[in-house]
């Protein structure tokens, strides 16, 4: 049977670059366990070795970077055992790589080609060099399966553009992003190599001799291969709906009621994209989607605000930890992976059903610090 070993694999080449390559294509490197620790035990080894000089990771082939979480597993076990400790350890392992990740003491490049959602976003997101291409598909798309948009994407989306708006947008819809442009807009890449240009990019980072500066170095090579897209981001001409919509506290019903105004407008780039946002919303669960509001708003809100702990992903990370393992075990979670990744009948029985019925009282019990339920996440 195939191993972490076998699906993230490591090795450093004579000039320094240390390479981890996700290699499980039949699931698009869908990351469990197993394979988590193993990543983190490869960054853990690098960071202190004098012979490497920086860290790139990818996948094997360009249909993905990583998927995400490999949560079918996550939620066989919760259905066997409600108590399960794998749901602390797989949330422990995920969220303490991604810190890891942010603080790295090397340049950290992610070459995000194919499928780069959930927690595909954990692993390139807060690295420092975060290479996309015309093949990049970006989403967060975890209120579809009961659960929220977690991994720090709320930290990304805080420094969005519109002061936070256009990720509560990406966030609450779970809708994609597809252009190059628009992952450059949003801030989830960096530089833009086309896919046909990244073999040439990774054969020059493999034979580079490296400096006493290697950002530096990295930052000269990339320029080098990077390109201009050729369209002007969509969601920047969007920013002001986006904005009126997404933007300082507005609660999910109001949100869907100025959509519903936005899909009637003359104007088909934001009829489109209203319409498209309307329907990324009804696919989530009420319960999430309420969540998801409040938790991207107190993220916005603190930034800048340093004695807030939602302004560091530090913070960030401690605070999802509490979130994810009693979001975990409501019934929305096992309920939105039949749905969408068993049955796949796209027809949810969520709890409480509508919008209305969602008690905030029971969204604000979830960010109390976790007492007797668990240890805090330790990072």
């Amino acid at each position: 049977m195939a191993s972490a070993d076998d699906f993230v694999k490591g090795s450093v080449l004579p000039n320094g670059v240390a390479v981890i390559t996700l290699d499980r294509p039949k699931a698009l490197n869908a990351m469990n366990l197993d394979m988590d620790l193993k990543y983190k035990s490869f960054l853990d080894e690098w960071e202190t070795d004098p012979n490497v000089k920086c860290v790139l990771v990818e996948g094997s082939s360009s249909r993905a970077f990583s998927a995400g979480m490999d949560i079918k597993g996550v939620v066989a076990e919760i259905q066997k055992n409600k108590n399960t400790p794998l749901v602390q350890k797989v949330f422990a392992a995920e969220y303490s790589l991604i810190c890891k990740i942010s603080e790295y003491k090397k340049p950290y490049i992610s070459f995000m080609d194919g499928v780069t959602m959930g927690f595909g976003i954990g692993l390139s997101g807060h690295g420092r060099y975060r290479i996309i291409t015309e093949k990049t598909l970006l989403a967060m798309p975890e209120n579809g399966i009961g659960l929220f948009p977690d991994v720090g994407f709320a930290y990304i989306a805080a420094q969005s553009p519109g002061e936070g708006s256009v990720g509560a947008y990406l966030g609450i819809t779970g809708n994609r992003i597809s252009t190059p442009a628009d992952a450059l807009y949003v801030g989830l890449g960096t530089h833009f190599v086309p896919s046909g240009n990244q073999g040439l990019l990774k054969e020059e980072l493999l034979s580079a001799t490296f400096s006493e500066d290697p950002h530096h170095d990295l930052q000269a090579i990339l320029a080098k291969h990077s390109s201009t897209p050729e369209s002007e981001p969509r969601l920047k001409l969007l920013l002001p709906r986006i904005i009126s919509t997404f933007g300082a506290n507005k609660s999910v019903k109001e949100i869907m009621e100025e959509l519903e105004q936005h899909s009637q407008s003359a104007d088909t780039t934001v009829s489109q994209w209203a319409t498209e946002a309307l329907s990324g919303i009804k696919k989530g669960a009420p319960f999430s989607l309420v969540l998801t509001q409040k938790y991207f708003s107190k993220v916005a809100s603190a930034r800048g605000n340093h004695g807030n702990e939602l302004s560091k992903l530090n913070g960030v990370m401690k605070s999802e930890y509490r979130i994810a393992l009693r979001a975990s075990l409501r019934s929305d979670f096992a309920e939105g992976v039949r749905v969408v990744l068993v049955d796949k009948d796209q027809n949810p029985k969520w709890n409480p059903p509508s919008l209305e019925e969602v008690e905030t009282s029971e969204v604000e019990v979830l960010f109390e610090p976790l007492g007797s339920e668990a240890e805090e996440l330790c990072v």
